[in-house]
Formats: structure tokens, C-alpha cells, sequence
């Protein structure tokens, strides 16, 4: 029998890991683990058995100046939607940031803790 490998998790470092989770958990529809760690560590499951998103405690974290590349980001999730305008409203209700309007098939935007990510249009 050969290993395996599959991805478990991408974690992002934030200042506030219960925020940053609530904020992805509203948007995904996905539920929350209870804090871990005095509040340093917050996962949210996916309940489509995919890979969880969990949020870490940084105290010095500094978000990523995008475009800029004063701080270049070191990732962003690109989030798939159907209904590309009720996902931004949601996004922004949530506390989102609109970093640029979509060229026509997404649209980049910051989370409260700075983080660029993407909603994607995808035919539904």
C-alpha cells in the first residue's frame, strides 16, 4: 500500500481568529469549532468533507497592500458563486472590503482582517 496525501486545512493568520471566523462562516455557510488555545485557534469545518479553513492568532499580523506589493499577499481564496450579486452584498454586509470591480467574471475583495479573496461567477 502506497501513502496518501490529501489537504486538511489552509489556515490563515489574523489578529482576531473568532471574527475572521465568523465573518468566513457566515459567508460559506459553515459551522464553527469551538476556540482553541485561550482563542488563538478557530476552525471551520467544511460540510462537504473538502479541506476545513481554520484561523490562527498573530498579534504582529499586517495585512497585504494589494495591489500594492509594499506587502505582498501570500495567498487568497477564490470562492465559487452562482449569484455573483448576492454574494456581494452578503460579503460586504459581513464586513468585506471591495478591492476591485470585476473585470467580468469575479470580483476581488479584502476580509475584516485584510486578506484578499475572490468571488468567482460560475454557471450555476
Amino acid at each position: 500500500m502506497s501513502p496518501s496525501i490529501r489537504l486538511s486545512c489552509v489556515v490563515l493568520d489574523c489578529p482576531d481568529p473568532a471574527v475572521l471566523a465568523r465573518f468566513y462562516g457566515e459567508l460559506l455557510g459553515w459551522r464553527a469549532d469551538e476556540p482553541e488555545g485561550d482563542g488563538r485557534w478557530v476552525t471551520l469545518r467544511n460540510p462537504e468533507g473538502g479541506a476545513h479553513l481554520a484561523f490562527q492568532r498573530d498579534p504582529d499580523f499586517q495585512p497585504p497592500t494589494w495591489p500594492s506589493r509594499e506587502r505582498p499577499q501570500m495567498l487568497h481564496l477564490d470562492l465559487d458563486v452562482t449569484d455573483v450579486e448576492t454574494y456581494h452584498r452578503r460579503a460586504l454586509e459581513l464586513g468585506a472590503t471591495l478591492l476591485q470591480d470585476p473585470p467580468r467574471d469575479f470580483t476581488v475583495y479584502a476580509d475584516p482582517a485584510g486578506h484578499p479573496f475572490c468571488l468567482c461567477r460560475i454557471d450555476g
